[in-house]
């Protein structure tokens, strides 16, 4: 199905706004580099070595974007049912298995953009995350402020992010979204896209749950502001995100929403 280019916001460096994260081979721009990503099989187990994709189980193609989405999406089409949860990855790996298996047990599929150091810390959750049918992108390697940086840094948190993601799946993912900001500069755009990104992954719903509010408070935040098309950004690493999110899913459910990954949304 084919996305308006109305219904998705692009935007320019001069928009580029600043919030919490909310917190390689090259690629020619309209390039998408999602490759059929491999997963081991899950575990309960979050440390451990690294797990090769070669000894993982082979995962269905990503179904190819549209044409025309911008550099940085903000939301998807408002004419269908559907949103996408997408979580910053990084945190207490026992709460993110919990935030996975609530989704999981709500038939909900969630994008999870992992920080390339939370990987290396916890590698099996690369697989987790694939095999409970969730899509898996890049939130840089250190979750530094990107957008201060200078391209060599800039570029250096990008690819190393995507390498450990390669080791790992098998693929870089189809998402990038860049650290501590909401939208970013021409400069890491153009890195991202260097690194294999031709599209940024933005959001416009923020419920501010790194801040701990409170699970009411997160769940009320989502409840008022998401409707068709949205992408919320959720954070793993958060105990009110993890209590939350059942009432968040209850909620979309009665409203007719179904909870997608970010391809499945914009495809």
């Amino acid at each position: 199905m084919s996305i308006s280019r109305r219904n998705l916001l692009q935007v320019t460096a001069s928009e580029a706004l600043l919030s919490g994260c909310t917190g390689g081979k090259a690629a020619d721009a309209g390039h998408d580099p999602a490759m059929p990503p491999t997963a081991a099989a899950p575990s309960a187990a979050h440390g451990g070595a690294p797990t090769s994709a070669a000894a993982g189980t082979a995962v269905a193609p990503l179904p190819p974007l549209p044409p025309g989405l911008p550099d940085q999406i903000e939301h998807g089409p408002r004419t269908r049912p559907q949103l996408a949860l997408t979580f910053h990855g990084q945190g207490d790996p026992v709460q993110a298995e919990a935030l996975l298996t609530a989704a999981e047990r709500f038939g909900a599929r969630v994008t999870v953009l992992a920080v390339g150091d939370w990987l290396d810390a916890y590698p099996r959750l690369a697989a987790r995350v694939l095999a409970g049918g969730h899509e898996l992108g890049n939130h840089t390697q250190t979750h530094g402020d990107i957008g201060a940086m200078d391209g060599a840094a800039a570029g250096a948190e990008i690819e190393r992010c995507a390498g450990r993601l390669r080791e790992l799946t098998g693929t870089p993912g189809r998402w990038f979204r860049p650290s501590q900001a909401r939208l970013t500069t021409p400069l890491v755009v153009s890195l991202a896209r260097k690194a294999g990104y031709p599209h940024l992954l933005s959001y416009d719903v923020d419920p501010l749950d790194y801040t701990d509010p409170g699970a009411e408070a997160i769940r009320s935040a989502v409840a008022a502001k998401a409707g068709p098309g949205s992408v919320v950004s959720l954070h793993f690493g958060h105990s009110g995100t993890v209590a939350a999110l059942p009432g968040i899913l209850d909620d979309l459910h009665r409203r007719g929403l179904r909870a997608v990954t970010t391809s499945e949304l914009l495809t």
